[in-house]
């Protein structure tokens, strides 16, 4: 009896690990590297719903491809930067300048350019259990 309930238990341990790092994996693989998730909370009062704090920073040569997100996203530019979308002239990204980007909006598709890392604090409030980023081709 000891030994059933002992290797039941060693399953179920087994089963909720694999399932915490198949998350993980798969937030990770969908991910932004250069992102550096500072707080994750759920939104009281909208179910389903949840706000992410982030910094980034995207040095030269880095790209950011283009996305989307299930939901809003609030960015802070903490070091500006130039920045180049494919085909068009390089623009600068001030410091202390703000973008707001909408629900499923695509956005991003640029490189930094030049010889200053962009660096980003953002917001998401997101439908909770989506993908953070949703690559657009």
């Amino acid at each position: 009896m000891k030994k059933t309930v002992l290797i039941r238990s060693l399953a179920c341990t087994l089963l909720f690990g694999m399932g915490v790092a198949t998350g993980l994996v798969a937030q990770t693989l969908n991910d932004s590297p250069q992102r550096v998730e500072q707080k994750r909370t759920d939104l009281s009062g909208a179910p389903g719903m949840e706000v992410i704090a982030s910094i980034a920073e995207y040095k030269p040569g880095d790209t950011v491809d283009a996305h989307v997100h299930h939901g809003v996203e609030a960015a802070y530019v903490v070091q500006g930067a130039s920045v180049q979308m494919a085909g068009k002239e390089p623009m600068t990204l001030a410091t202390g300048s703000t973008t707001l980007n909408l629900r499923d909006v695509r956005h991003g598709g640029f490189k930094v350019v030049g010889d200053t890392s962009l660096k980003l604090f953002t917001v998401h409030v997101v439908d909770k259990g989506k993908p953070l980023y949703d690559y657009s081709k």
